[in-house]
């Protein structure tokens, strides 16, 4: 079991909706992305967050690093809620992307069930030489760019694929 662990996640979307893409960076240059065919920009951060819990069931003190404020609050605000009040948003209105909370609530529950501690979300500033963040940016643009291609896919180095050196931004990094 690692003691504690840092990631940074995004989402990114050719239109809204459009091509999304999904992705995670780790400190030690370990990353994972996926494409989606039709998506938006927030299933997409969601997407990344989720991927990031799930890839990392052994670590015990997970912190994601997210430039997305709806990613955070829907984590460690509102997806609790919105299950209570039968997938409706605090106005009444239907909530969007149930089955990606459904899948955040479990992978939450999963962590809960065998006694680690809840994942520790922090807000950066995207586009803002946070260099984790620029990687994760640079993996996700790329993701929806595979997704415009209309293939579903995921891609990782967990899975063989060469680990990043996060030592500096990507090339393009912003």
């Amino acid at each position: 079991m690692t003691d504690r662990y840092i990631v940074a996640t995004d989402g990114a979307c050719k239109g809204n909706p459009g091509p999304a893409g999904w992705a995670w960076v780790g400190e030690d240059g370990h990353w994972a992305a996926g494409s989606i065919p039709v998506g938006t920009n927030n299933i997409g951060e969601l997407m990344g967050l989720l991927k990031a819990i799930e890839d990392h069931p052994d670590v015990e003190h997970l912190v994601v690093q997210a430039d997305s404020k709806y990613a955070i609050d829907t984590y460690t605000k509102w997806m609790d809620g919105h299950r209570r009040r039968g997938w409706k948003t605090s106005t009444g209105a239907p909530t969007k992307n149930i089955d990606l909370l459904e899948q955040l609530i479990t992978a939450r529950d999963a962590r809960r069930a065998v006694g680690l501690p809840d994942v520790e979300l922090e807000h950066v500033r995207g586009h803002s030489g946070h260099v984790l963040n620029a990687w994760a940016d640079e993996r996700a643009v790329r993701a929806s760019e595979h997704a415009a291609k209309g293939v579903a896919s995921a891609w990782s180095s967990l899975g063989g694929k060469e680990l990043l050196d996060v030592s500096s931004a990507p090339k393009n990094g912003r």
